[in-house]
């Protein structure tokens, strides 16, 4: 197993093979550990350590906070090994201590932290080499790997999020998107979406986190949705037909937190009198017209679309446009089917540090011509975060249980900072519905009328 640089086995294709699920595993834990290491090694210790917004951790307690959930979860979980540092399992519990108060706390210095981070990695590593991966739930298909490396590239967005937050020069560079193919205008500004049952969430994804489990059937009836997802020109149009100055696109909560922040436009968003700009990573440029729009809460999109006549969609509508293959009834691991996504399919991975332009990547479309499902921006969805029928809390309450309930919207699809590990066509993510620093934008629907159902 020394040959990291190796293409994986596609994560269908690995199957039980326990060395396919090996080199897998290995792969997507380097993956995400070169991830880290450009995102903590591109700003100077300052700026690790620095606290740049009360609503994100240091760089540097994400690092160690990284390191000690994998120490925790496979060298002493899987492994049964003596800690390492248990004396700073305190110190990065996440729900011991929330984000503002975290620079308070007797932290691992950015060289500590690394040291750490490079002597449990490479712990892990032996470990893989003779953990047989079947059995036990927790080790069954590489379950526990898996987790770990998701977990890793989650707060991976996390750390690019705070890169977004922080002032200063850009630390981040990376190529330009492809441009939009030509048939991107000629796209219908909407497709039908049939009525009918499909099989929500999945029982098989041997990788998939508790609260996408388990599959169950869902009947929705039929409506239209977005094409693509709505663009920056699209919500200029309402910025200037006055959204922000109409309470009757509102709901109460988010009309009041217009109103407090005084809020006139997506977080970032600058007026010159002439045209918006954005600031994005350390760059200042003209907000492109042609792209998704981005750093917009719950509030916002659900205005936009009231404002526009339509709605957000469900997330049953949503998975089933994402994951329903008409022609045979089965729900697909992605909406182009069930192959991993690559970068013809999907804008993923921190490639391009923005989303490409709507109408992108045709050979990641639905059966039903909806396109970008996958990549570019979390899209918000109309429904709370709730447990699926059947759902069983796995391998800890913490990850999902703790926050179902309606002060928590869903979000699915991920976005151009999200890693194809932790994204996939059942994934669910979930946030506050005034957040606006995460990478999320949206579609709307609508109601078929009978005569078009």
């Amino acid at each position: 197993m020394t040959d990291t640089d190796a293409a994986p086995p596609d994560s269908e294709a690995a199957g039980t093979d326990p060395e396919a699920l090996r080199r897998r595993a290995l792969h997507v834990l380097d993956g995400a550990r070169h991830r880290t290491h450009h995102l903590t090694t591109c700003v100077d210790e300052q700026d690790l350590i620095a606290q740049h917004s009360p609503l994100m951790s240091p760089l540097v307690w994400d690092l160690a906070h990284i390191a000690n959930q994998e120490e925790l979860w496979l060298l002493r979980g899987v492994g049964g090994r003596e800690a390492i540092r248990p004396d700073i399992d305190p110190i990065y519990d996440a729900f011991e201590h929330p984000r503002s108060a975290r620079p308070t706390l007797p932290l691992l210095s950015p060289g500590e932290a690394r040291g750490y981070a490079s002597e449990v990695r490479g712990r892990v590593f032996d470990l893989l080499e003779t953990t047989a991966l079947r059995g036990d739930r927790l080790v069954e298909a590489g379950f526990a790997f898996g987790m770990i490396a998701q977990h890793e590239q989650q707060h991976d967005e996390t750390m690019l999020i705070t890169h977004q937050l922080r002032c200063g020069p850009a630390a981040l560079t990376a190529p330009e998107p492809p441009p939009a193919p030509a048939d991107a205008a000629l796209l219908p500004r909407e497709v039908l979406i049939p009525g009918g049952p499909f099989t929500m969430g999945t029982s098989t994804e041997p990788w998939a986190l508790d609260n996408e489990r388990p599959a169950h059937q869902v009947d929705v009836a039929p409506y239209f949705l977005d094409t693509t997802p709505v663009t920056c020109g699209d919500y200029q149009r309402f910025i200037a037909d006055g959204g922000y100055r109409d309470r009757r696109w509102w709901a109460p909560e988010g009309w009041e937190m217009v109103r407090r922040h005084d809020l006139e436009a997506p977080l970032f968003w600058s007026g010159d009198g002439r045209r918006w700009l954005r600031r994005r990573f350390g760059e200042v440029e003209p907000v492109p017209e042609a792209e998704p729009v981005l750093h917009v809460s719950w509030y916002e999109a659900d205005a936009y679309a009231r404002w526009a006549g339509r709605r957000l969609p469900t997330e049953a509508e949503w998975e089933k446009a994402a994951r329903h293959d008409p022609a045979t009834g089965r729900s697909r691991r992605y909406p182009w089917g069930d192959a991993d996504p690559t970068p013809e399919r999907a804008n993923l991975g921190q490639r391009h540090l923005r989303p490409a332009p709507a109408g992108s990547y045709p050979q990641g479309a639905s059966p039903y011509g909806v396109r970008q499902l996958i990549g570019d921006v979390w899209e918000w969805t109309a429904s709370d975060f709730r447990p699926y029928p059947g759902f069983e809390p796995f391998p800890y309450r913490e990850y999902s249980e703790v926050f179902f309930g309606p002060e928590y919207k869903m979000l699915r699809g991920g976005a151009f900072s999200v890693d194809p590990v932790a994204c996939r066509g059942t994934f669910r993510n979930w946030d506050y519905p005034i957040r606006r620093q995460i990478f999320a934008g949206f579609r709307t629907a609508r109601d078929a009328r009978p005569e078009e159902a």
